[in-house]
C-alpha cells in the first residue's frame, strides 16, 4: 500500500538523516508503519520535508542498514516483515585492521546502492554481461566512464589511455614492471607507504628521499637530486599523502610540474584521496600531463572491498603495454564491481556515496581534536588518519601495541622510511576509519592521549 507518511523531526537534534530512520523504528513500534507498508518516493519526501535528495537517500540507507526497511529497487522501499538490526548471513572476519581504510559505510547507503545496481545490471536484458572475461585493460564502458571522470579533473585522456586495474597496487605494480629498469631512481618523499617499498625492492628500484616541508615536496630538492644523479621519474601522492597527510597546495603542485618538465621526468601519480575533498585540488598530471601516470582508485574514497582503479597512461602505446601487465598479473578487475562503479560514476551516485565517507571522516577529525592535544597531530579535515608526533623519550611501537590491544591501528614512522639510515621521526600513523566505531575509536583516542601526555609514565606496560 502506497503510504503518505511523513516523519516528524521537528525536535530533532544531530544528523537530519540519522532523526528520519529513527523516525521509521518509532513510528513502526507504534504502529503508525505496518510490514509492507511502502514508504514515499525520496524525491517526494525531500521535498515535503524541505531537504536535499542526499539527506533522504541516506536515510532509507541508514533504515535499511538497521534491518528496518527493504529496497525493491525501482519498486520503492518498503517497511520490514520483521525488523532486525542483524542480517540473515553475517561475515565474521573483521579484515586486516592494520590497512588504512575508510570508515564502513555508516551512512547506510554503499551496500544498498551495491545491491541496487547489481540488481540492475544482472538483470535478462543485460545478459550477465558483468560476470565474462573482459579484454585487457578493462570493458570499454568502464574505460570510459574513467576517461570521462578524469577528464572533468582536468587530465588530458580517452577511453583509450585509460585502463581499469584490480586496484592501485595492480595499477602501481603494472607501471613499475612496463616502465621502469632495475636500477632506475626514483624520487620519493622521505616517508613512503609500504606498498610503494616493497615494490621498489621487488623490481630493484633506487628510492631518492627528496626533502619536504608542510606543503609537501620542496621544488628546489628534486631539482637539485635530478641534477645530482640521474633521476627517471617521481612518484607522488599529491593529497592526504600516506602516511603524513599533507596536501599539496596548488602553487606547490605547479612549482613540482614545472620541474618535471624540466628534467623530463617519468610521473607516478598516486591520487588515491584526490576525490574526498568537496573541492578537489588539480591533479599535478593535469600540469605535467606528458609522461604522467595517473592512479584514482576507489579503494581509499568508498571501500577496498571492491577492487577497482582508473589507470590514465601518458599515450594508446603505454596504456597497451601496461594492459599487457595488468593482465598477466591480475587478468582483470573484478568485472562486476568495475560495471557498479562505471554506472556510479555516470551517475550522481558515485558523488553521493564520496560524500558519506567525507562526512563520516569529519565527524572521526572532529573526535580527533576533541580527544588529543592541539599541536600534536596533522591531518586532513576529511581524512582517516592522523600523522602522530610522539615523544621522544616514549617508544612508539610499544604505543601501537597497546592501542592495537583496543582496537585503534598505530603503525611507527619507521615502517615507512624510505631511507631506514636515516632517523626517522618519532612519530605514528593512526588510522581512524575502517570498521571501527565512534564509541570505540574514541575511548581508543582518548587511551592514546593519556599515553603520550608529559604526565603520563615513560614506561608503557602492555595492558
Amino acid at each position: 500500500m502506497m503510504q503518505s507518511w511523513t516523519p516528524d523531526i521537528t525536535t530533532a537534534t544531530g544528523p537530519k538523516y540519522l532523526a528520519i530512520a529513527e523516525a521509521i523504528a518509532r513510528d513502526m513500534e507504534a504502529g503508525k508503519l505496518r510490514p509492507g507498508d511502502r514508504l514515499p518516493p525520496q524525491r517526494a519526501l525531500a521535498e515535503a520535508l524541505g531537504l536535499d535528495l542526499t539527506t533522504i537517500t541516506r536515510a532509507y540507507g541508514e533504515a535499511q542498514r538497521l534491518g528496518f526497511v527493504e529496497g525493491s529497487g525501482r519498486r520503492g522501499s518498503f517497511v520490514r516483515a520483521t525488523a532486525s538490526a542483524t542480517p540473515s548471513i553475517r561475515v565474521q572476519d573483521a579484515g586486516d585492521t592494520g590497512m588504512n581504510a575508510p570508515p564502513e559505510d555508516f551512512g547506510g547507503s554503499l551496500a544498498a546502492a551495491f545491491r541496487e545496481c547489481a540488481s540492475a545490471l544482472l538483470s535478462p536484458e543485460n545478459g550477465g554481461l558483468p560476470f565474462q572475461y573482459q579484454r585487457s585493460g578493462g570493458a570499454a564502458s568502464a574505460r570510459k566512464a574513467g576517461a570521462d571522470m578524469l577528464t572533468a579533473r582536468g587530465i588530458p585522456c580517452s577511453e583509450d589511455s585509460v585502463l581499469v586495474a584490480a586496484g592501485g597496487q595492480n595499477a602501481l605494480h603494472a607501471i613499475f614492471s612496463a616502465e621502469l629498469s632495475a636500477g632506475d631512481r626514483l624520487a620519493v618523499a622521505p616517508y613512503a607507504y609500504p606498498g610503494l617499498l616493497a615494490l621498489a625492492r621487488r623490481f630493484g628500484i633506487e628510492l631518492v628521499p627528496v626533502a619536504s616541508d608542510e606543503d609537501g615536496m620542496l621544488p628546489r630538492a628534486l631539482d637539485e637530486a635530478c641534477s645530482a644523479t640521474e633521476v627517471r621519474g617521481i612518484y607522488l601522492v599529491p593529497t592526504n599523502d600516506n602516511p603524513t597527510t599533507i596536501t599539496m597546495p596548488p602553487d606547490r603542485r605547479a612549482a613540482i610540474a614545472r620541474v618535471i618538465t624540466q628534467h623530463g621526468l617519468l610521473l607516478i601519480e598516486d591520487d588515491a584521496y584526490g576525490f574526498l575533498p568537496a573541492q578537489p585540488l588539480v591533479p599535478v598530471a593535469s600540469l605535467a600531463p606528458t609522461n604522467a601516470w595517473y592512479i584514482a582508485s576507489v579503494s581509499k574514497v568508498l571501500t577496498p572491498g571492491l577492487r577497482v582503479a582508473w589507470l590514465r597512461a601518458p599515450d594508446v602505446a603505454g596504456a597497451w603495454r601496461l594492459a599487457a601487465d595488468m593482465h598477466e598479473t591480475a587478468i582483470m578487475a573484478p568485472p562486476l564491481n568495475a560495471a557498479i562503479i562505471a554506472e556510479w560514476a555516470r551517475s550522481d551516485v558515485f558523488t553521493h556515496l564520496v560524500g558519506e565517507v567525507r562526512d563520516e571522516a569529519a565527524l572521526r577529525q572532529k573526535l580527533a581534536r576533541e580527544c588529543l592535544a592541539s599541536g600534536t597531530f596533522r591531518a586532513m579535515d576529511c581524512g582517516y588518519h592522523l600523522w602522530l608526533s610522539v615523544p621522544t623519550d616514549l617508544d612508539g611501537r610499544h604505543i601501537a601495541d597497546v592501542l592495537r590491544q583496543h582496537g585503534l591501528s598505530a603503525i611507527p614512522s619507521e615502517a615507512f622510511a624510505v631511507d631506514r639510515a636515516m632517523e626517522p621521526a618519532a612519530a605514528l600513523r593512526v588510522s581512524i576509519g575502517g570498521s571501527l566505531s565512534r564509541a570505540r575509536l574514541q575511548r581508543g583516542l582518548q587511551l592514546l592521549s593519556a599515553l603520550i601526555s608529559p604526565q603520563a609514565p615513560r614506561k608503557v606496560s602492555l595492558i
